[in-house]
């Protein structure tokens, strides 16, 4: 028997779950739809998707090569100031991305504390360029995946892995056949999430990589120069196809994220 709901909690929740659609029953009750498939030929909307696609890509198996490591890290090694480096890699997800943006100007700028050597040695400069997109797409999305193969690792049962080193396997052959199966749903479903982070980003990529299309406009940026051009159509359109995505993602994380029992 299913336990009645108290009014007071009842009516908030109803309001709160109306707060979070309605914008976007507003969004759907905009769109043009007569136009939309041009609309979504269009040039300038192809190639803002093609490129949010791309370095989203590119930054989530850049984030999963630094992150999956430094989660085990976290999770199976003990070290002094491991509260302060876990505190640290939260950091991006509470930074205003502006700020993000700036931070990464200044350490990967041409003037920059790391920026300017590369420069000068390599010839390297990412402000304002694809690979720029790259970086700071990943460093918002990071935490997202250290978070979550953390998690994994730490509700997994080390059992398995005591038993794999006294068979003698080694760290490392322990940590590819043992461990990383283990938590391979942890990994993709953090993967995923931070797939549509950098997808989503905005304020860090405009800061650091700029606006231009065909080379650092992603999807959000044409949101925001669309808008700014008084086209709310095509703001609307943007809009949707990021919307589409996010609900697909959320869709496929549903049986591991949402699904309560």
């Amino acid at each position: 028997m299913r336990a009645r709901v108290p009014v007071p909690l009842l009516v908030p929740a109803i309001l709160g779950l109306l707060f979070l659609i309605l914008p976007l029953v507003g969004l759907l009750a905009r769109t043009p739809w007569a136009t939309l498939a041009e609309r979504l030929t269009e040039p300038g909307v192809v190639a803002a998707l093609r490129l949010s696609l791309l370095t989203s890509t590119v930054a989530t198996v850049f984030c999963l090569a630094l992150g999956v490591p430094l989660a085990w890290l976290l999770a199976r090694v003990e070290f002094p100031g491991r509260r302060l480096v876990r505190a640290l890699i939260t950091v991006p997800l509470v930074l205003p991305p502006v700020v993000g943006g700036i931070a990464l100007l200044l350490a990967l700028g041409r003037r920059g504390l790391i920026g300017q050597w590369l420069d000068q040695t390599f010839g390297i400069s990412l402000p304002f360029t694809t690979a720029g997109v790259v970086v700071a797409e990943s460093f918002v999305a990071l935490p997202f995946l250290v978070i979550a193969v953390e998690g994994a690792l730490r509700g997994a049962d080390s059992r398995y892995e005591e038993a794999a080193a006294t068979l003698g396997a080694n760290r490392w052959t322990t940590f590819t056949h043992v461990t990383l199966p283990l938590v391979a749903p942890g990994i993709a479903a953090g993967a995923v999430l931070c797939w549509a982070r950098a997808l989503g980003e905005f304020g860090a990529t405009i800061t650091f990589a700029g606006n231009y299309p065909g080379i650092t406009q992603t999807m959000p940026l044409a949101v925001y120069q669309t808008m700014e051009s008084g086209d709310l159509e095509g703001a609307v359109v943007l809009s949707l196809i990021l919307l589409i995505v996010s609900v697909a993602i959320l869709a496929g994380l549903r049986d591991r994220w949402l699904t309560a029992p």
